[in-house]
C-alpha cells in the first residue's frame, strides 16, 4: 500500500500538472492501475488500525505477578 504522501503527489500530479495516468506511472515508477486509482478517485484510503489483543491490552495494566 503506499503511504498517504504518495497518494497525494498522485492526486497533485493529476489534478495541478494536468499529467495523464501514464505519465504518474512512469514518474512515480507504479503500476498503471495504481495511478489510475489514486488519481480519479475522489475518496482517499482510510488508514486502518489494529487492536492489539491479549491480557495486558485487553485490562488496565494486566495482572501483576508477585514473588
Amino acid at each position: 500500500m503506499l503511504a498517504m504522501s504518495d497518494i497525494n503527489c498522485i492526486k497533485h500530479l493529476r489534478n495541478n500538472k494536468g499529467l495523464s495516468i501514464s505519465e504518474i506511472q512512469r514518474t512515480m515508477g507504479i503500476n498503471w492501475r495504481t495511478a489510475k486509482k489514486y488519481a480519479d478517485e475522489d475518496q482517499l484510503p482510510k488508514q486502518k488500525s489494529f487492536k492489539k489483543k491479549g491480557k495486558m491490552h485487553e485490562e488496565k495494566w494486566g495482572v501483576i505477578v508477585s514473588d
